[in-house]
């Protein structure tokens, strides 16, 4: 059987046009350029909980209308971060209710003055549900926690002789079985043990629900006629690279547009005109995967221009996006990038670390990529949401291949695979789509991780969102992250890669290593005979504390981590000759979770502790990672440079 292109996954022509206009508005990242100007809002905001027992105190008292200070006391709160952890009150970690964040911005003159000037407020994820209000105008609301929003706000800011202006947010961390991800809210009535209206959020995912403003706000600038969205898709014709793009302009009909392609050293290698069109680039550098290539991740710069000629003069704007070429395509047994076959070697992560929870921090971000390196990792999963886009633009520059996973985490209620929950998981995927449809890095998306996929209901959703996310974008594979039996899972026909978690010897038969290649093998074969498709070990692992130590091992211990992931590789030496393409440790490091006596301070499944000291299990994938990277058909010298000399092989 040939490879899977779903539609033409290298050169798509007009069928890329009209999927991309099904995405409203465009959610190009802010950059700064001779049109553009960016202002970050990190630092401290003012912030309040709404600890009233309706929780609804901030909206009856107005909180928006006036300045936060002045309806009670505040508190001084980072951003980016989660709320929970930055203080010493135990109610505002585990509190379920409405927060609100307030900052004065000061605004450049130009931006309060030139009405030729549109400014807009971005905010790049509020975890749960957001209201945003400027000077005390309600601006957006916005469902979701790990997406951008923005808004357009110049008339409020260019209504008279304003130097700043007041930005108030206002976020609610609540889920219910509608939201993504779901939730209940189980109120305990029993006054003899709980005091009156006490609650608690449910949740079925083993993460800790950290809320608040988890990455940057930002102000930013274009021309009132501005380049709204770009969509680009790369192919390859033997050795000429093709680049078909689309611009979307917004502002007037009446525009020109200019486009160039501009290699790694700033060299032109090709230009055109107009809202689409396809460049082509003889002897194209192709984006290669980390330790595929000994030039990964070569990324070319598309220069888009335009002007128009206004009543008030000509107007012009400019954006660069980052543009690597690279195909996709999926066969029976194998995953290819540029026609190569590709095998997944990485880890899932999660966006955690002490005190900041999921906000987002630059020093923490690059000491995760380094130690990716030092692994020898290929990849990860975005488990089990969206990363920030400064994650995807670092994948893309170095080469880490990404799974690209929404927040469809804990869908386990039948009522959550109802029509009001669907539409909101198809709007969802369309966000994400958008966001991160330019990446490279980005190899295919997964709309969901273990979902109650037996029950009746799930085959129609899942069917519905994978089959609405290939018309999102038909040039990358689909899939969803299963832990049902095969012979029950009514999604798995639709989707192009299995993809499948399991914790054998660990949820069940504890601490019995011996059964683990049996029951891995009889996984692995039940799958790809019924479905034909090739298949990802997305999950496995062990919990272990780091220090304990036994031998012979013992559940929790080092050594039980060590044994448990050598029985799977294995067997996973085995399946990878036939028809498994990759393999992804849970968890990169030890993440928070809920309390509960099966957790102790959160969940201890990774290779690296929360604080990211590596364990045994470190060391172990290390070796292994580094043997599968010299197997690739590339010289053994470029994983020896890849590795900056740290590789544990003689290469």
């Amino acid at each position: 059987m040939g490879a899977r292109r779903a539609g033409a996954w290298t050169a798509l022509g007009p069928l890329l046009w009209g999927c991309a206009l099904a995405l409203r508005g465009g959610m190009l990242y802010p950059r700064e350029g001779p049109s553009r100007e960016r202002k970050d809002l990190d630092g401290l905001w003012s912030f309040r909980a709404d600890l009233s027992d309706s929780r609804r105190l901030g909206f009856e008292q107005q909180w928006y209308r006036r300045p936060l200070r002045e309806s009670g006391p505040t508190l001084d709160m980072p951003v980016p971060s989660s709320f929970n952890d930055v203080g010493q009150d135990a109610q505002l970690r585990n509190f379920v209710g409405w927060v609100w964040y307030e900052r004065e911005a000061v605004l450049p003159q130009r931006w309060t003055q030139d009405l030729g000037t549109r400014v807009v407020l971005r905010i790049g994820s509020a975890h749960y549900y957001a209201i945003v209000w400027v000077n005390g105008v309600h601006v957006a609301e916005h469902e979701g926690g790990h997406l951008p929003f923005e808004a357009d706000i110049s008339k409020l800011v260019q209504s008279g002789p304003l130097s700043s202006c007041r930005i108030t947010v206002a976020i609610n961390n609540t889920l219910t079985p509608h939201t993504l991800p779901p939730g209940t809210i189980l109120y305990k009535t029993d006054t003899s043990k709980y005091p009156k209206g006490y609650f608690v959020q449910d949740i079925n995912f083993d993460f800790f629900n950290y809320a608040g403003l988890h990455r940057s706000v930002i102000l930013y600038t274009t021309p009132t006629t501005y380049i709204d969205d770009i969509t680009v898709i790369t192919g390859v014709d033997q050795d000429i690279g093709l680049v078909n793009y689309q611009i979307l302009t917004q502002g007037s009909e009446h525009v020109r547009l200019e486009v160039r392609l501009l290699d790694a050293e700033g060299r032109e290698v090709a230009r055109g005109t107009g809202g689409q069109g396809q460049l082509q680039v003889p002897a194209a550098h192709l984006w290669w995967p980390y330790l595929m290539h000994e030039h990964p991740a070569y990324l070319y710069s598309l220069e888009v221009s335009m002007t128009a000629q206004m009543d008030a003069g000509p107007v012009s704007d400019f954006y660069a996006l980052p543009v690597g070429i690279r195909t996709v395509a999926v066969t029976e047994s194998q995953f290819l990038i540029n026609g190569k076959p590709f095998y997944f070697h990485g880890v899932n992560k999660h966006e955690d670390a002490d005190v900041r929870g999921k906000g987002f921090d630059w020093p923490l971000l690059v000491k995760d990529f380094n130690l990716l390196r030092w692994l020898g990792a290929n990849a990860f999963r975005t488990s089990h949401y969206p990363y920030a886009e400064e994650v995807m633009q670092l994948c893309d520059r170095q080469g880490v291949v990404v799974i690209d996973e929404c927040p469809g985490v804990g869908i386990v209620l039948p009522q959550s695979f109802g029509n009001a929950s669907l539409q909101h998981h198809l709007r969802v995927m369309e966000e994400l789509v958008r966001r991160d449809k330019n990446h490279p890095a980005v190899v295919m998306w997964s709309v969901a991780n273990e979902p109650s996929s037996f029950l009746k209901p799930a085959g129609y959703y899942l069917k519905t969102v994978i089959a609405h996310t290939k018309a999102l974008d038909p040039t990358r594979p689909v899939t969803y992250v299963t832990n049902s039996n095969y012979a029950a899972d009514l999604g798995a026909p639709y989707v192009d890669v299995i993809c499948v978690n399991s914790y054998y010897s660990w949820y069940h038969d504890y601490g019995h290593l011996e059964v683990v290649q049996l029951q891995l093998r009889t996984q692995f074969e039940s799958w790809y005979r019924t479905y034909q498709k090739p298949i990802i070990q997305s999950e496995y692992g062990a919990e272990t504390i780091a220090g304990f130590h036994e031998d012979p091992p013992l559940m929790f211990s080092e050594e039980y981590q060590k044994s448990l992931l050598e029985q799977y590789h294995l067997v996973l030496d085995q399946k990878r000759k036939e028809y498994v393409v990759g393999e992804l440790i849970w968890n990169f490091a030890d993440f928070m979770t809920n309390q509960s006596p099966q957790r102790a301070l959160g969940n201890k499944k990774g290779i690296f502790t929360r604080q990211r000291q590596p364990k045994s299990a470190a060391f172990l994938l290390r070796d292994r990672y580094w043997k599968l990277a010299n197997e690739t058909r590339y010289h053994r010298s470029v994983a020896k440079s890849q590795c900056l000399g740290n590789s544990p092989f003689t290469l």
